[in-house]
């Protein structure tokens, strides 16, 4: 370890010290004592020629690492200089929202952003479909502005805000409870294995995309650079706090990917399946209040006479008399949405147009920002009935040779 490291921290932890000098000193020795193996880790990776600006690049300024410890500990914050004027009304807006709305969008976009992705990632792996991941680019504004704060201003200032601090003095309550805390301990030590098991997760994922679609072979090579900088920046994360915005939405992919390939696998085993060629897909089945045609939820039925003509009012029932009755659904006037309005086994039904509509009227066009709902009667296509095929007539049997008398 070098002199001029060392020399570093001294003079960091110097800083701290005197920043937190109206604490006892013992707690100011106690927090010093729980900082000191977090900046010996920051120590190994500095160059030779580090100094302090490094560590404040890192860390933030030592007062304002010191206030990150007072609210850590539950400690009052550092009392105000007796002749610090107060700034004017207008300048305490000018200087105060901003500083705290920059930080929010950084932090709330993370959060944002991750939770759509771990959403986006279920739903793609639980339908086995790749198409699924273009609604990723709905997140790419959000993701990009708390990015570009984060690149301008660092992390120092979102360490900084209030809902931070009470997240920080939620985890330290939870510390204090000596199961819990073995438990993030134990969680802790399987952070590595955490890292490769995404890293696997991501490659997992793209073999599920591309047994069911080819072109999804695409996503393979992205998925493996983005699983091998999971590899590289996890372990850095403790020591650099700006690669969360990195490591924080590739593990939502993992996690919400992992569990939508479990829902997918318990449908396979269901035998539901995903296959056009499953002996159950096109088979018709029928619940209480639910009638399926394989996967498809049927709603309607059309019944039609040998001639092609569509039959009105017809009531159908199952071999033992009960009547097959499902949920029959019709228009809310008042919202434009659709409704249950009870079961029965009468079909056809009413079919429900749905759409938006304008205030002038104009339904499904570009203004269009109300729901609209319409019964349609009648029969929305015209049936091909099969011809009957005609029974063949069977063979007569052929009548045995008559045999000659015999002669003498």
């Amino acid at each position: 370890m070098s002199t001029d490291k060392s020399t570093a921290v001294r003079v960091y932890l110097a800083r701290v010290r005197t920043a937190l000098a109206d604490l006892p000193a013992a707690e100011v020795e106690e927090l010093l004592a729980d900082v000191r193996p977090h900046l010996q880790e920051i120590e190994a990776e500095l160059t030779a020629k580090a100094t302090v600006d490094d560590l404040v690049a890192r860390l933030g300024t030592p007062e304002s690492y010191a206030a990150e410890l007072r609210a850590s500990g539950g400690y009052p914050a550092a009392p105000e200089p007796a002749e610090t004027p107060a700034p004017r009304p207008a300048e305490t807006t000018a200087l105060t929202t901003p500083s705290l709305l920059g930080p929010r969008l950084a932090l709330w976009g993370l959060v944002f952003t991750a939770l759509g992705v771990a959403l986006i990632g279920f739903y793609s792996a639980l339908r086995a479909d790749a198409g699924q991941l273009i609604g990723m680019m709905l997140l790419v504004p959000v993701f990009a502005v708390s990015v570009g704060f984060l690149l301008r201003h660092g992390p120092e200032a979102v360490r900084n805000l209030p809902e931070v601090d009470r997240a920080k003095a939620v985890g330290k309550s939870i510390r204090e409870d000596k199961s819990a805390d073995r438990a993030i301990t134990y969680l802790s030590t399987l952070k590595p294995a955490w890292w490769l098991a995404c890293a696997l997760v991501l490659l997992a994922f793209g073999l599920l995309l591309t047994a069911r679609q080819r072109h999804a072979v695409l996503l393979l090579p992205f998925l493996a650079v983005v699983g091998g900088l999971v590899l590289w920046a996890g372990p850095r994360l403790k020591t650099d706090t700006r690669l969360l915005w990195l490591v924080a939405p590739v593990s939502a992919l993992v996690i919400g990917s992992a569990f939508g390939g479990l829902g997918a696998t318990f449908d396979l085993i269901a035998g539901r399946g995903y296959s056009s060629n499953s002996p159950q897909y096109n088979t018709p089945t029928y619940y209480d209040g639910e009638l399926r045609y394989g996967t498809y939820r049927v709603n309607n039925v059309y019944a039609f006479d040998a001639n092609g003509k569509p039959l009105e009012n017809v009531y159908l029932y199952d071999d033992r008399g009960r009547p097959l009755a499902i949920t029959r659904y019709g228009c809310e006037k008042d919202t434009g949405t659709t409704k249950s309005i009870g079961e029965d086994n009468e079909y056809p039904r009413p079919q429900l147009i749905q759409g938006t509509q304008d205030d002038h009227g104009n339904v499904n066009g570009y203004n269009g920002y109300r729901d609209y709902c319409r019964e349609q009667p009648g029969v929305p296509f015209a049936a091909a009935i099969p011809k009957p095929v005609a029974p063949s007539s069977p063979e007569q049997p052929s009548k045995p040779p008559v045999s000659s008398p015999p002669t003498r």
